[in-house]
């Protein structure tokens, strides 16, 4: 592997700030688009649940952990799929930095909610699975391990580089 040389500082792509939002645009479609793939494949499978036989049979804390679940996956949806309405409805306006800016926003919960949707998910599968006392404790591994992996590697790349400039 080769080292890492200096950080280039210079200021970067020589865009205007419409071809700059319009290349953050595209980034940012292409990781939707990777996220909400899996994103309607976990709600699909959320929302079949409920008519399982076995469905019935739940305690009532599963039960509720379910509903929270289909509700943060509901949630995650609107939030990523919010993403491309906000570009669609604004579209020809001279507004694409600023929908870049708030498409991003909507990005980044939509991905925060995601975090409690699997978190979620996980419980109860997890609880249903194993009924161990030691589930709370693997989901709670797994989620410091999605937090670190989704924010603070991201976060401290973002502060040890930036530092430099």
């Amino acid at each position: 592997m080769a080292a890492l040389g200096p950080r280039d500082t210079s200021d970067g792509r020589d865009e205007s700030p419409e071809e700059r939002a319009d290349r953050r645009w595209n980034e940012l479609l292409q990781e939707v688009r990777v996220i909400q793939t899996g994103v309607q494949i976990l709600f699909a499978f959320l929302l079949t649940v409920a008519f399982t036989p076995r469905f019935t049979t739940l305690e009532p804390t599963d039960k509720a952990i379910y509903v929270v679940t289909v509700l943060l996956g509901a949630a995650t949806t609107g939030a990523l799929i919010g993403t491309v309405t906000f570009h669609r409805l604004v579209t020809g306006h001279r507004l694409k930095p600023e929908t870049v800016m708030w498409a991003s926003r909507l990005a980044l919960l939509g991905i925060v909610l995601l975090l409690g949707t699997v978190t979620s998910a996980l419980l109860l599968i997890l609880r249903i699975a194993l009924h161990n006392a030691a589930v709370p404790w693997v989901v709670a591994g797994l989620v410091v391990w999605f937090v670190v992996c989704w924010f603070v590697l991201p976060a401290w790349i973002l502060h040890r580089y930036s530092a430099r400039d």
